[in-house]
């Protein structure tokens, strides 16, 4: 009999199809199924598919006598209860290096979007309004990018800009012996110094309000962040003052505290683009995604090593 997986992530029909082909599927995708599957199925479930937002707590797993197993779509898994997991010994996995790519082009199209004031210009064009009526925008090219985190997004992150001639700084918790790019041992310190920042850390505890109204001064008026991490770790209120006064030039967003609720400090702001946390999100990452998880529940029922413990 195959293995049952609860699926708790909703799933494009073709990922749904490659779940179901190697494992017996129920999926909750609110509380009233989730509470049901937890009711009716416990005694079967054997894994967990969820992601970083959605994650499962500790009521959830204690619920699951046979549980082994618990999945993240993409890299963040913050809100798996990993304490309750390695307590019980539940092998937790995600889908690390799946939407790198995916994420990284998104950083730069906010990034891009946000310092040649895209949204805005589209806007304007559509109302008939002409170029020697609006504001010039900086060159993108030719400055200097810091990278907060400088994992396997990050890297890539730095290395698309590489392409636009821009010099690169990072700060991580120590620096990385293989790296080339200037290391900073404080945010602070690669805000002063850089012309953009692309937060790409995990969330969490430790990552809470990172960038903060100290961080944005030092980033400057001319200066632009984008956080394609974890909506926690920017503060929200310290961005939108920081943009209403000017004391940055800009922001981009795929992700923000409150979601899925879009931010009320920061819609009405034109120095700032939104998007609604789909920096990870195509059909060939989501693919790639829900693959490795196969891949990992595979190897794991078959009693061997899986490829992405966390």
């Amino acid at each position: 009999m195959l293995p049952t997986v609860l699926v708790v992530v909703p799933l494009r029909p073709e990922s749904q199809t490659t779940i179901t082909s190697a494992f017996n599927v129920i999926t909750a995708l609110d509380q009233p199924a989730l509470d049901q599957a937890l009711t009716s199925h416990a005694e079967e479930i054997r894994a967990v598919l969820t992601n970083g937002t959605i994650g499962i707590n500790a009521a959830s797993i204690a619920k699951l006598p046979n549980l082994e197993l618990i999945g993240a779509l993409g890299a963040g898994y913050e809100n798996i209860a990993r304490d309750a997991a390695q307590a019980r010994g539940i092998t937790v996995v995600n889908g690390a290096g799946t939407n790198d790519d995916c994420v990284a082009d998104h950083a730069f199209a906010l990034l891009l979007g946000v310092v040649r004031q895209i949204p805005v210009l589209d806007r304007a064009c559509r109302a008939g309004v002409w170029r020697d009526d609006l504001p010039f925008q900086p060159n993108f090219s030719g400055k200097k990018l810091g990278v907060i985190g400088l994992g396997n997004i990050g890297r890539k992150v730095a290395k698309r800009a590489q392409g636009f001639d821009i010099e690169v700084g990072y700060h991580n918790r120590r620096p990385q012996p293989d790296s080339a790019y200037t290391y900073f041992d404080s945010v602070i310190a690669l805000a002063e110094w850089a012309d953009y920042l692309v937060v790409a850390t995990p969330g969490g505890a430790s990552t809470k309000h990172l960038i903060d109204a100290n961080v944005l001064a030092a980033l400057g008026s001319k200066g632009y962040v984008v956080n394609v991490s974890r909506g926690s770790v920017v503060d929200t209120a310290a961005l939108a003052d920081a943009l209403d006064r000017g004391v940055i030039a800009g922001a981009g967003l795929d992700v923000y505290e409150g979601e899925p609720a879009p931010p009320a400090l920061l819609t009405g702001s034109e120095r700032v683009v939104l998007t609604p946390h789909v920096g990870g999100r195509s059909p060939e990452a989501v693919a790639a995604s829900v693959q490795m998880f196969v891949d990992n529940a595979t190897r794991h029922f078959a009693g061997e090593a899986v490829l992405t413990p966390v």
